[in-house]
């Protein structure tokens, strides 16, 4: 059942590289090996010499150069996919399914074929029955106008869909909380765009099933450009640095320089003090939150609202409020529960060692706990499953690398199979053992 689907994408946002794809440069070998015969057989007007698989039809006639097939592309992972990519696969094969005629001319012949292919945000499922499969692209025409493409469309549908996948698990597994999709530094820059395009589907077909509002936030801008978001994002180790070590300065200047609408985040696990970093940061924004309050400069007063903290405490370390002769890297390394507890617990006391003026208490008790946790450093479906099962107080997930990973697990390959051949204008089934040709209600006629 399709839980969302989006608009089509303009083709324009993708920069297809029309010549190389044409000439088959990103193409595995054997497909342009398979078109340069098929190309053969057609100038010669060879008609088949073999013995067909086809019961009870003459094929003595058949012109294998131009023979017509119907092709179907389908991922198996199980239970489902959330689709993404096929708006790209569409503005590939509208370029590019056509041929060089004997001057070299690109001869497009994208217009006579028949395209069936379902929206970004289409789930797609599979219960692990090969026979059984839910195609997300069906291509019927001449074989050789696009059989070259077919490694570009399978490598254009499975990155996409991988990641949105893997994204919209992840939001089911923190119960809707926000996901920050932090993957940009480990992959290659110039894929950023179609991973945060990635994202931002996974995000609103979740957003749609679930009747949620989650916001979609990427690190960079080049991760938004799709859909005209831009990155965002607070300070880093290296901020601190730049402060010489002193986290609270740093928040400090931060909030008095950055832009109002820009999430005031602090890292605080500089010193490994999460705890002991986060109340300096508060005091001292707190006092200035006060000041200008009291002053009534109350839109000013918004900069030093402090919005979360943020521990990324490295797997290998302990917290120092969590240095105990007891404690171990296994059971206390890291941001585990037991300091993301301890945090929360000293975020909402942090006011009762503030020398606030009685009538200002309530205002100081509001501004601690209405301060958030942001997590990152190491989390999965795995992690943040645990974290919920434990009712762990994270507000927010930062999450990385396993967002893009591709394990056994978490495997979007796509396949494409030809399913059925086009002989004396009759369709005839015709595939390799273990294929047949499924359906897809989703599937749309792509004029």
């Amino acid at each position: 059942m399709t839980i969302y689907n989006q608009e089509r994408l303009n083709p324009d946002i993708f920069k297809i590289e029309v010549e190389k794809i044409r000439n088959g440069w990103y193409s595995d070998k054997y497909f342009c090996n398979n078109v340069l015969m098929l190309e053969q057989l057609a100038k010669e007007g060879y008609t088949f010499a073999g013995i067909s698989d086809i019961d009870n039809v003459d094929c003595s006639t058949v012109h294998n150069g131009d023979l017509e097939v119907e092709m179907q592309l389908f991922t198996r992972r199980r239970p489902f996919s959330l689709v993404a990519g096929v708006d790209e696969a569409l503005a590939i094969l509208k370029e590019c399914t056509g041929y060089y005629d004997e001057d070299n001319r690109f001869i497009n012949t994208y217009d006579q074929l028949e395209v069936e292919a379902v929206r970004d945000g289409t789930f797609v499922h599979y219960s692990g029955n090969p026979l059984e499969v839910e195609p997300v692209i069906k291509i019927r025409g001449r074989y050789r106008d696009f059989a070259k493409l077919e490694t570009v469309l399978l490598g254009v549908i499975a990155e996409p869909t991988r990641i949105a996948t893997n994204v919209y698990n992840t939001l089911v597994a923190s119960h809707s909380k926000e996901i920050l999709f932090f993957p940009a530094r480990f992959t290659h820059y110039k894929l950023q765009a179609l991973h945060g395009y990635a994202y931002s589907v996974a995000v609103q077909a979740h957003n749609a099933k679930f009747g949620k509002k989650n916001y979609r936030f990427v690190s960079t801008d080049e991760q938004g450009s799709w859909w005209g978001a831009e990155g965002v994002g607070t300070i880093a180790h290296a901020t601190i640095c730049s402060f010489l070590g002193d986290s609270a300065e740093t928040m400090m200047q931060f909030c008095r320089i950055m832009p109002i609408d820009v999430a005031r985040i602090a890292l605080v696990d500089y010193k490994n003090d999460c705890l002991g970093e986060s109340r300096k940061i508060m005091g001292r924004m707190f006092a200035k939150y006060l000041e200008l309050m009291i002053a009534g400069k109350t839109e000013e007063a918004v900069g030093y609202k402090l919005y979360a903290v943020r521990p990324d405490t490295s797997a290998n370390m302990i917290d120092v409020s969590l240095c105990t002769p007891t404690a171990t890297v296994a059971t206390d390394g890291g941001v585990c529960p037991r300091l993301v507890r301890n945090l929360r617990d000293a975020l909402d006391s942090a006011y009762l060692e503030w020398d606030v003026p009685s009538e200002h208490i309530d205002m100081a008790k509001d501004w601690c706990k209405s301060v958030l946790i942001a997590v990152t450093g190491g989390f999965n479906i795995e992690k943040i499953t645990e974290f919920e099962r434990n009712d762990v107080p994270v507000d927010i997930y930062g999450v990385g690398s396993s967002l893009i990973e591709n394990s056994k697990e978490t495997n979007n390959d796509f396949t494409a199979d030809i399913v059925r051949v086009k002989i004396n204008d009759e369709w005839h089934h015709l595939a390799k053992i273990g294929r047949l040709v499924c359906d897809n209600p989703n599937l749309e006629i792509i004029e």
